[in-house]
Formats: C-alpha cells, structure tokens, sequence
C-alpha cells in the first residue's frame, strides 16, 4: 500500500509518499494522485510543517528509499550535517574515506528522493556557492535561509 500527502508550503506542494515501513519519498511537485494519507505521512507533515516554520527539526520519521550501497552512505552522511550549516560536495566525499569521489557525490546528492529530510540543499559548491538543485535554486537559496544561511551566492 502506498500513501501520499501534500502540504502547501512557501516553495509549492510538498508531496509525501510512504510505503508501510518508512517515507519513500519528498519531493516538490504537484500531487499526481489524490492524497491517500497515512500514519507516516502524517508524521512527516508534521515534522516538515514545524521545519518549514523555521523550527529546526530532527526529523524522525522512518525512511524507506531504494539506491545503491554507495547512495545511501551518501545520504547517511548528509543527514548528519546540522541544521544552519553547510558544506561541500568535497566534504562529504572526505567523509565517506573516498575524496576523489566528488562527482559521485553530486551525483548521488542529486539522486536524493526525499527533500528537506535527507537536507542535500545544504550542500554546496567548493566555491561557496549555490549548485544544482532537484527543486530548484530558488528553493534551495529558500531553504538556506530559512536556516539562517544568508552568505550563499548564486
């Protein structure tokens, strides 16, 4: 069984899908079906609205994504930056015991199928700036500074 809810936020729709163990994924987009919500996608409604509130967040909810070994110790790592930070692709690289696996980083970065809890909007460029974001940059540069992150360039 799969659930989905949509939430109205600042940047656009929000859709949240779940399976029957964990959030699969989050996403900006407008809802492809009607909202079957459930107790999973409630909770990440309610985590997400308290984030969008500009509340930060640990978000608890269950995941439940599908991605190669190699994605998910890159998604694993990008949960661990804290809320009101950034750091590269680079960093994450270095993180994961394989620096020249910077490309692969941003590749899998962009892979990411559940926005704003895996936080990869707080990744960014070696150069200190704004780079590819599956929501949008404006999005992104939203997020940033919701979190107080206000010295970003574009």
């Amino acid at each position: 069984m799969m659930f989905q809810q949509t939430i109205s936020t600042p940047c656009g729709p929000l859709v949240v899908c779940a399976g029957g163990r964990g959030v699969t994924s989050v996403e900006f987009a407008e809802p492809q079906r009607r909202d079957y919500p459930g107790e999973l996608t409630q909770h990440a409604c309610q985590e997400l609205n308290r984030y969008l509130n500009g509340e930060p967040v640990c978000f608890s909810v269950p995941l439940e994504v599908a991605g190669t070994p190699f994605q998910q110790r890159v998604w694993q790592a990008l949960r661990r930056v804290p809320y009101g930070q950034t750091c590269t692709y680079g960093d994450i690289a270095n993180a994961l015991d394989n620096p020249k696996a910077v490309r692969a980083v941003g590749a899998a970065n962009g892979k990411n199928p559940v926005a704003i809890i895996v936080p990869c909007h707080r990744i960014i460029g070696a150069n200190k700036k704004l780079t590819g974001y599956a929501g949008g940059l404006w999005r992104k540069q939203y997020l940033l500074e919701l979190e107080g992150i206000n010295d970003i360039c574009q």
